[in-house]
């Protein structure tokens, strides 16, 4: 299925206002491979003409086409160095912060299907016993709602599992379920998925101790990125911590972080706090 110049203008400015997802040109190649198979879901027979039902303000194919256009590529522990960061400095921190009201609270602004959540609840648990009894809250979004639905399964194939997934805790927090891994209760439950759009106003939400907003603000527009910015910096504690891809920052877009001296981790705390300071052990 093709695409028409003015379809594919068409959809980009839907993304963008929906989703905030900057489609430039040179694109129309994903716009068609992503949305051919929507097309013919819904019932069209061409991709244009599934554009043009777009003006009849059906709010299911809207999100359906958004939807398609989203990327949720995710891998357990993915890109390693965050994790380490967790395990080695930020978690230890937030620990002794907390000692008194032993509290933690975690948000994924973009969940996908749940790999990087469950990554960090069994790295909790597996690292960091003197959590137990603690109230930890791991809350986790996404604009997606069937890769949310997907998430709350913890069900996973086996190219997934291989992917970042260390050998002790496949043994230890999966159990196969037909041809698929899921993962056990004990990790599943601990994780709360709801839909948010981050670029949409946002609900009532808490103050978090760390913010993962890892590679999705690189699809976003600089306004939108400025935006998303100023709303974390009012929901990040003010000794949390915020994790961004290795391709993201906050350079020109908000002056409140600082990017800290964990190598390749993507790390950042508000300027001027306990969390900005340079860690010990780190040069």
């Amino acid at each position: 299925m093709s695409l028409a110049a003015a379809a594919f203008d068409d959809v980009r400015a839907l993304v963008c206002g929906e989703a905030g997802i900057v489609l430039e040109n040179g694109k129309e190649y994903l716009v068609e491979s992503r949305l051919g198979p929507v097309a013919k879901r819904h019932g069209f027979a061409s991709i244009d003409a599934l554009v043009a039902g777009l003006r009849r303000a059906d709010p299911a194919l809207r999100r359906s086409v958004v939807e398609a256009l989203t990327t949720n590529e995710t891998t357990f522990f993915r890109d390693v160095e965050p994790f380490e960061a967790l395990r080695q400095h930020v978690i230890p921190r937030l620990i002794e912060a907390r000692r008194d009201r032993r509290t933690l609270r975690i948000w994924y602004g973009a969940s996908s299907t749940g790999q990087e959540p469950y990554s960090l609840v069994m790295l909790l648990l597996d690292q960091f016993p003197e959590l137990a009894g603690w109230d930890v809250t791991h809350f986790a979004t996404d604009i997606n709602l069937d890769v949310l639905a997907r998430a709350r399964t913890g069900r996973y194939n086996q190219i997934e599992m291989n992917r970042g997934l260390p050998a002790k805790y496949l043994v230890r927090y999966f159990e196969k379920v037909g041809l698929e891994w899921q993962v056990k209760s004990e990790v599943r439950d601990r994780v709360r998925f709801e839909p948010l759009n981050l670029i949409k106003p946002w609900p009532a939400l808490a103050t978090f101790d760390i913010v993962m907003l890892r590679n999705v603000m690189i699809y976003f527009d600089v306004d939108a990125k400025r935006q998303i910015l100023a709303r974390l910096h009012r929901h990040l504690q003010p000794d949390g911590y915020l994790f961004l891809g290795g391709a993201e920052t906050t350079m020109g877009l908000h002056d409140a972080f600082q990017r800290l001296p964990y190598e390749r981790a993507g790390c950042y705390g508000l300027a001027g706090t306990a969390a900005s300071a340079r860690p010990k052990g780190v040069a």
